[in-house]
């Protein structure tokens, strides 16, 4: 520890504080424009200057380290005079635009201006300031109003590792410039900016930020769920923003999180219920479209039985809405026909975590990725799927050195800052997880005594690892033998690992080996071991989690509670006799093709673009008797309903919703519902109701309370009222001596022929739902297919050539990006759109198919 003076106070500090640290624990204000606590100083602004006894000149306090024994002056005559003329000579040549700057009345410089006494301007200079940059998509630039404090350029570098903004240009010239193919867009750069520098586009000129009430939420587009603030006005959402330090993602935000909102008021929002007359849909009361709904159901089970009603939810619900939904059709139909697009990927690879770890979920939270000495990232493209996680993997591997090892099909954003890429061919990724096994082994860089006592089948292990020809494997990884090397050396010798995976593997047609080979990864490299790092499955969608945990399958009851095993016990509990068994999405769509499903639910969630076999169901739904949809936009799905129900967008509802490391959160009601719309929770507790005849009366406390006495892994939960600062934490994970189990896996042989196509999700988009939203779309507005130039050349396609891609269950139209992304033989397209549906290319629940492309 150091010892220091504060303006006549003794402070102590750890060694390496700066002064500004120091002087913030004695209680002394320093005036700052350039510091940022989450980034490295930069002693730019020159306004932090102290005096220090025996030191001839001022001293920057941000960037200075207090040593022992100094005596520090904060306030003096002299030191105002000199940040005063700072100031002053910042001024030079700053327009006097206040009136029309989006920053007034949030700008740190007018703060400094009236806390300095700043009224004049006693300098003048040639205006040398680079012209306004209005090229960069949602985001414009005023040269002239910057101070070149380079908040913006560390937040890029430092904390979302995009490096894309940097300084142009040298002295009094000198602005910031962006190269737009780094860029993000996460809008943390408009955020940090001490002026009206960098101006969010969407935003500009629409609401001064005095006039905003600031509502705490969650955001809900990524399973991150970061905490932010809904700044709303007269009912309308104009912007999201988030707090520095009192929030876990530290006040930064995504595309997603920062421009993907404003599909709430989109004008294709839903505003009333709709009835089907013949061909047509026509705007209904709520009684006459519950009616129908409820009258349709009894009918269909009174003649067909309850097997012929089935339900499918989604991830973009809460938790008290996922529970509601489940116990709609198991106690009020009698139908244990639920499932949801977790059936293609999350779903898979939770099962496989759960009865090899006993794991449910992440194994921590997400800062201790960030604590972590090595990060393995497999099969996941995490800057789309999990911004907040790749953050965390720039703070273990950028900002404190830690080895990051990327194993990838693709070249993703994480690839240009990895010390190991395996760039692995499609299909072997139980290949490379093997191989990097056996060599940790060989390496004797496991820790085997540890293994011993949590492994139950240790000789099982070490048996079929003996049994992996590293070579061989390698062969069918297409990576060398010295590049295995290389990562099982710096994943052995790592003190702690956060191993995360994604997509490409939960979704791929051998999900459940793939994700089985990346938890044996994780138990020879200790990652469920340490008190940093950790096993991280993503998902991509806001609440999965939550859906996961509130039972919407027919396996298992709310909490993973096996549904066989503890039929007898809902049954007490909900006084209902519940059905012995159900379909799951598979067998729904099989049960609608084959005539024994006759009415389908669909609460928040869209067949016809997010699940992989989506010509089957676009038939499927064609063919159904009786359709209700229940979602927030119209679009072609709504168009084939029966009925439509308004629900409501994630800003218009309260209720609590699951991260994928298990934090708890409340969301802040921002605004009201658009017209008739009605909370999700509502519209699912009155069709109970009517179907049940209990008068329900339920509002999310009291499902809270129901959940909490259901739920064993909920007890402890406390539901903490709406916003940030509330979130609750489920009991953390603790792997039991003896419980974990290693998979022997077989790779297997031989690489899959002909041109592969692989669906995945863009870093603009989440979902199908901000397709609906301009901010985004002015990113991408439509798909496209992503190719190897080999491939283009040998094809003899230029860029922006329009391709059929076909597989052997249907075709798309797309234009070609050539691009070194992706390897030889491999193309990659985004899943989000409705008028290119890549999905409809996968004949099974697969994320991966073999097709054939020429030119259009």
């Amino acid at each position: 520890m150091v010892n220091l003076k504060i303006d006549g106070k003794q402070v102590q500090v750890e060694h390496g504080a700066t002064i500004l640290a120091a002087a913030e624990l004695a209680g002394s204000h320093i005036p700052t424009l350039c510091f940022l606590k989450k980034v490295s100083s930069t002693g730019a602004c020159r306004i932090c200057v102290v005096e220090i006894e025996g030191v001839a000149k001022p001293m920057t306090a941000c960037n200075t380290p207090a040593t022992e024994g100094m005596v520090v002056t904060t306030r003096s005559e002299k030191l105002t005079t000199i940040r005063r003329q700072i100031v002053e000579l910042l001024l030079v040549n700053h327009p006097l635009d206040c009136p029309v700057c989006d920053a007034a009345g949030e700008c740190d410089l007018q703060n400094i201006c009236y806390e300095l006494d700043v009224v004049r301007q006693p300098f003048a200079a040639e205006d040398v300031n680079a012209d306004v940059i209005d090229r960069w998509p949602l985001i414009q630039q005023v040269p002239n109003r910057c101070v070149m404090c380079e908040k913006c350029v560390k937040v890029c570098h430092e904390t979302i590792g995009s490096s894309a903004l940097f300084v142009n240009e040298k002295g009094d010239r000198a602005f910031i410039d962006k190269d737009l193919d780094k860029c993000e867009f996460c809008g943390n750069c408009v955020a940090v900016c001490p002026t009206g520098t960098m101006i969010s586009k969407p935003f500009k000129f629409r609401a001064r930020c005095w006039e905003l009430t600031k509502v705490p939420s969650v955001c809900t587009a990524c399973g991150c769920q970061c905490q932010v603030d809904l700044n709303v006005k007269n009912n309308t959402l104009f912007r999201v923003t988030a707090e520095d330090a009192s929030t876990v993602n530290n006040g930064n935000l995504c595309v997603g999180g920062y421009f993907g909102h404003d599909y709430v008021h989109a004008e294709q929002r839903l505003e009333s219920p709709q009835l089907r007359s013949g061909d047509t849909l026509t705007d209904a009361s709520w009684d006459d479209a519950l009616s129908a709904v409820v009258e349709r159901m009894q009918a269909v089970r009174k003649e067909f039985g309850s097997d012929a009603l089935a339900g499918l939810g989604s991830p973009r619900l809460t938790n008290e809405e996922h529970y509601l939904f489940q116990k709609l059709f198991r106690a009020g139909v009698g139908s244990n026909n639920i499932d949801s697009e977790a059936r293609f990927g999350a779903l898979r690879a939770a099962t496989v975590l759960r009865n090899t770890l006993g794991l449910k979920g992440a194994s921590h939270s997400l800062s201790h990725i960030g604590k972590a000495e090595a990060v393995l990232v497999f099969g996941c493209d995490v800057t789309a799927e999990a911004p907040a996680v790749d953050w965390q993997i720039e703070e273990a591997c950028r900002r404190n050195d830690g080895k990051l090892i990327v194993a990838n099909m693709r070249k993703v954003k994480l690839s240009r800052h990895a010390n190991v890429n395996l760039g692995y061919r499609p299909g072997s990724e139980v290949a490379l997880a093997n191989a990097l096994c056996r060599l940790l082994l060989d390496f004797g860089l496991v820790d085997l005594p540890q293994l011993k006592t949590y492994v139950g089948n240790i000789d099982a292990m070490q048996a079929h690892l003996a049994t992996v020809d590293v070579d061989a494997m390698a062969k069918a990884t297409g990576l060398s033998r010295n590049l295995l090397e290389e990562a099982a050396r710096q994943l052995g010798a790592a003190g702690s690992v956060a191993v995360v995976f994604g997509a490409d593997l939960t979704k791929a047609a051998q999900a459940e080996e793939a994700v089985g080979a990346v938890a044996n990864l994780a138990l020879l490299t200790g990652a469920l071991f340490a008190d940093a790092g950790g096993l991280f499955p993503i998902d991509e969608k806001g609440n999965m989690q939550g859906l996961l945990e509130m039972g919407v399958c027919p396996e298992s009851f709310p909490g993973y509670q096996d549904y066989t095993a503890n039929r007898a016990t809902f049954e007490k509990l909900w006084k209902v006799t519940l059905p012995e068994a159900g379909r799951d999405a598979l067998a729904i769509l099989e049960g609608i093709e084959q005539g024994g499903v006759r009415f389908l639910y669909l609460a928040a969630t869209n067949p016809l673009v997010n699940f992989p076999m989506a010509e089957r169901w676009r038939k499927a739904l064609d063919k159904v008797e009786f359709l209700v949809v229940q979602d927030i936009l119209a679009s072609e799905l709504t168009a084939l309903a029966d009925v439509v129900l308004p629900g409501c967008s994630a800003f218009e509802k309260t209720g609590s919703v699951t991260a994928l490391d298990n934090r708890v959160s409340c969301l802040g009601k921002g605004i009201d519902p658009v017209g008739a719309a009605r909370e999700d929770w509502e519209i699912l507790a009155e069709l109970s109701q009517r179907l049940t005849g209990e008068s329900l009366c339920l509002d999310n406390s009291a499902l809270q309370e129901e959940i909490r006495a259901m739920l064993p892994m909920y007890g402890g939960v406390c539901f903490a009222g709406d916003g940030h600062g509330q979130l609750c934490l489920k009991a953390p994970f603790q792997l039991q001596a003896g419980a974990a189990q290693f998979t022997p896996l077989n790779a297997v042989a031989g690489a899959d022929a002909g041109l592969q196509l692989l669906s995945g999700k863009l870093l603009s988009h989440f979902g199908s739902t901000t397709t609906f939203a301009p901010s985004p779309l002015e990113l991408a507005a439509s798909g496209y297919v992503e190719m190897h130039g080999d491939d283009a050349r040998a094809l003899g396609v230029e860029d922006g050539a329009r391709l059929r891609v076909s597989s052997s269950v249907g075709e798309i139209m797309a234009p070609v990006r050539i691009s070194a992304s992706v390897q030889p033989g491999l193309l990659f397209a985004p899943y989000h759109f409705a008028d290119m549906v890549v999905q409809g290319l996968m004949p099974g629940v697969q994320n991966r198919v073999e097709v054939k492309v020429s030119r259009a």
